[in-house]
């Protein structure tokens, strides 16, 4: 362990300061069902590959695949891993009455420049033994990441963070999240009502709204996580900085006239990380 709890010196924040992790990673034992783990580590990849799968689908994979479990323990599953499938459907729930919901501004829009639009969602990013959350914030026209957080929580505080990140870099006239909670919060949408940026919100249960970043969890799973399985919050750290980092200085994108998102966000010749921290 290499955070040391009774320190005299240096504090816990400081500690997880210096390690590159949040403050609540410190205190993250996952204490979660080994079958339930596995089951949800299947759920993650049937998800990845077919997005518009719902849980009575998915609970069909799944006995497909050997484990006949039932459609309530996958639905609880998938809101533990804040999923659902990505086609319309009737908006069963009520947001929270504080919360606003804003429209979607994004319909046949023209976006041809840097810093027009932004996005960010979360994703469930999968350990050897539980999981953790990971919210990136992403330019629309140049697929560059701005920012990313990890968190052990589904709270807003790590989606905020990301979102203070990405504003030292610039300011985009839209931002355009889903409606979950983190992203109607208060505190999240006041940053940007106090910015001036115009908030745009996908319609319910239409993932396909925000179709970049979809992309995105889409490769970084299949590239990176897949492939290493991570141990720690730590090594998923590690791994998910590595793999911005190339996203954003080394891939090159077909849709982008085979530039690199760097090189389209900041303009070519220049080299940048995006990364976090």
């Amino acid at each position: 362990m290499l955070i040391d709890r009774n320190h005299e010196m240096i504090s816990l924040t400081r500690q997880a300061e210096l390690l590159g992790i949040s403050r609540s990673s410190l205190y993250y034992e996952p204490v979660i069902d080994p079958y339930d783990d596995l089951l949800m580590r299947l759920i993650d990849e049937i998800y990845t590959k077919m997005p518009f799968y719902g849980s009575r689908r998915i609970a069909e994979a799944l006995t497909r695949m050997g484990h006949a479990v039932g459609r309530k323990r996958t639905q609880r599953l998938m809101r533990t891993m804040g999923i659902e499938a990505i086609y319309p459907k009737p908006n069963l729930s009520k947001p929270h009455p504080e919360h606003v919901i804003y429209p979607y501004l994004l319909r046949d829009a023209l976006i041809d420049r840097p810093d027009h639009v932004w996005s960010s969602d979360i994703t469930y990013i999968r350990l050897a033994q539980g999981f953790v959350y990971l919210a990136a914030v992403m330019d629309w026209h140049s697929r560059y990441v701005l920012s990313w957080e990890l968190s052990t929580t589904m709270e807003a505080d790590f989606c905020i963070r990301a979102l203070e990140r990405a504003l030292a870099l610039g300011k985009p006239d839209i931002f355009n999240t889903d409606q979950g909670s983190q992203f109607t919060s208060r505190d999240f949408t006041n940053i940007l009502l106090n910015e001036a940026i115009l908030i745009s919100m996908d319609g319910k249960g239409r993932a396909m709204d925000n179709i970049f970043i979809e992309r995105l969890w889409r490769s970084l799973k299949y590239d990176e996580v897949y492939i290493h399985d991570y141990h720690t919050v730590r090594d998923a750290r590690r791994g998910i900085g590595n793999y911005f980092s190339l996203y954003n200085n080394e891939r090159l994108h077909q849709s982008l006239n085979y530039m690199t998102p760097a090189e389209v966000y900041f303009g070519k010749g220049n080299n940048h990380c995006g990364n976090d921290s």
